[in-house]
């Protein structure tokens, strides 16, 4: 579908009555700490890159390096993603890999633009006290993180298939063999991995985790230690010669439930959980954003909405007169955020758990009335969630401590082809439970622990089996004259939607090239205070903000955004200075 096409459907759907018949109940506002999902591990200056025919860029030279042989073998922008993919779950396997999920986004002139949601599900026999102790109070965040409990079904090799089987281009046999000759020969550990582990304490009490992560001493492997991993060559050996659903049904299948139930906090995953999963094709959500078309994930995931709706009110404020590390940029943005961020805890989950369509919360006149309580000199606090047009419906905010540990890859090729794709195990080295040579999600967690509101109701972000937890993930593109020149994303837990609404901003308002706008320091606010990064500059404005009625805190904030533009008939690529990425084109 093309995506204008899909606009107007979208925009014929915001004009349909409201089914929901509910009370209209006041906000209550939750507050929640923000941790970031992966520790900061250092910044180092990046210099764009430029290609005139294709272009890729991942969170690691090892991951970009393979999606680049990929693309010079013929593959197309598809098949490079899925490669990336593939190295990344094993030489950065904190952050994504087959024992998570994802979504994908897969442009071609032929097929249009496909969103695939790769999102984990819950099991069948979970319930919505999956995460309350025995008094009935929401457990421990942490317990639940390191547990089986957590454990939702990995949707990734499903969602990569699905891509590949749409709009692939090589053999799906022959973008396994980069990870599967790096699992065999070993690759370098990483400053970044091993800092990582240096943190981890948990991982190391997991037998398995413990034998192929860390020394005989129980000590992290140091930098430049070559780390070898046959188990995870011998699983996609299997994938690559059987297919995804060999991942989903026997031996492989086996061992993962194997290793959920048998934790010392078992999860109820099944062998008929995994058989049954299945990577969902969904609509696009695009919106028209002055002479661009941009488009992104719907539900589950609440993070291209978010993004969507942020950029939309900040065309009502005077933001791109001023400089993007000005105290003004700051506050508009941070504006603007604090009431996507209301919109989002309210009324996003899992689709079948909804009740007003996502495009209601990007209607014209909605954006206008929420822009109209954007202030120029005084801060909102704490935004409350708004009532679109037409819509009687309570509006309970239900933030959930999402913390995901992510990654994000794009491409383009040359056959006209764009892939944004982000991936994710959950925390940090996901559930810590390893199998087979890769780590099994903690995505459960993205779940709110309580299932009922103050009011009585259930909450609509409540666990439930074969739900899908609401995500922050948010891969974009962005269209002029209905074709590619923009690809972002970006891991972070909920501060993805500032990284990238920040990057769209910086290309699309303050004529940054791409590299320049993901290179920015990082600001917003999730609806509670205004985070500044630290070590960037930004300490001058505080006090400016505070006076505006921010309350003010600089945290490490390390995002990994990775993005591709179309500019002056080049492909631009950039890699945030956060991460170990690398951009390659030709």
């Amino acid at each position: 579908m093309k995506p204008n096409d899909l606009l107007t459907r979208l925009l014929a759907l915001s004009a349909m009555l409201c089914l929901a018949a509910c009370a209209q109940l006041d906000s209550v506002p939750v507050q929640h700490q923000h941790v970031n999902p992966e520790a900061a591990t250092g910044y180092q200056q990046r210099e764009k890159v430029t290609a005139p025919s294709a272009m890729v860029a991942s969170a690691n030279p090892l991951a970009t390096q393979a999606g680049y042989d990929i693309l010079r073998q013929g593959g197309n922008a598809v098949d490079a993603a899925i490669a990336m993919q593939l190295v990344l779950g094993l030489v950065e396997p904190q952050s994504s890999g087959i024992g998570g999920g994802g979504f994908i986004l897969a442009f071609n002139p032929e097929m249009g633009l496909d969103t695939i949601d790769g999102r984990e599900t819950a099991p069948s026999a979970v319930n919505a006290d999956l995460f309350s102790d025995a008094n009935g109070q929401p457990m421990d965040f942490w317990d639940a993180v390191n547990s089986g409990q957590s454990v939702g079904v990995p949707g990734l090799v499903a969602a990569m298939a699905l891509a590949h089987q749409r709009q692939g281009r090589l053999a799906w046999e022959t973008l396994f063999e980069p990870a599967i000759r790096l699992a065999n020969d070993g690759f370098e550990v990483s400053p970044r991995l091993h800092q990582l582990l240096s943190l981890e304490e948990e991982l190391a009490q997991q037998p398995a985790a413990r034998r192929y992560f860390f020394n005989a001493q129980g000590q992290p492997w140091p930098v430049g230690h070559r780390l070898r991993n046959p188990q995870l060559a011998q699983v996609y050996q299997t994938l690559a010669k059987q297919g995804a659903r060999a991942f989903y049904e026997g031996p492989i299948a086996e061992q993962m439930v194997t290793a959920v139930r048998s934790h010392s906090r078992p999860g109820q995953l099944s062998i008929a959980d995994l058989k049954g999963y299945k990577a969902v094709l969904r609509d696009p959500l695009c919106t028209d954003y002055r002479m661009y078309v941009m488009c992104g994930m719907g539900p589950p995931s609440a993070g291209s909405l978010a993004v969507m709706q942020m950029l939309a009110l900040l065309q009502h404020t005077p933001i791109a007169r001023h400089e993007p590390t000005s105290a003004v940029a700051i506050h508009y943005f941070s504006e603007a955020a604090r009431l996507a961020f209301a919109d989002r805890d309210a009324y996003v989950a899992d689709p079948s758990a909804m009740t007003i369509s996502a495009n209601w919360l990007l209607d014209a006149n909605y954006i206008k009335q929420r822009a109209a309580l954007i202030r120029p000199d005084q801060s909102l606090g704490t935004a409350q969630p708004g009532q679109p047009e037409a819509v009687l419906t309570r509006h309970y905010a239900e933030p959930a401590p999402e913390i995901p540990a992510t990654t994000h890859s794009v491409a383009v090729d040359e056959y006209g082809g764009m892939v944004s794709m982000t991936t994710s195990v959950e925390s940090a080295f996901g559930s810590k439970i390893f199998t087979q040579g890769f780590l099994l999600n903690n995505q459960l967690t993205d779940f709110s622990f309580s299932s009922m509101a103050p009011d009585g109701q259930p909450v609509r972000n409540q666990v439930a089996p074969t739900k899908r937890p609401r995500s922050s993930m948010a891969p974009m593109m962005v269209f002029e004259n209905e074709q590619p020149v923009i690809a972002v994303g970006s891991p972070g837990g909920s501060a993805i939607i500032l990284y990238v609404a920040k990057t769209l901003l910086g290309v699309l308002d303050w004529n940054l090239d791409i590299q320049q706008a993901i290179s920015l320091p990082n600001y917003g606010s999730r609806n509670q205070a205004t985070e500044l990064e630290e070590g960037q500059g930004l300490t001058q404005q505080a006090d400016v903000l505070r006076s505006m009625g921010h309350d003010v805190i600089e945290v490490s904030f390390p995002s990994g955004i990775q993005g591709i533009e179309r500019r002056n008939g080049q492909w631009v690529g950039g890699a945030d200075p956060r991460r170990e990425g690398k951009v390659m084109g030709y």
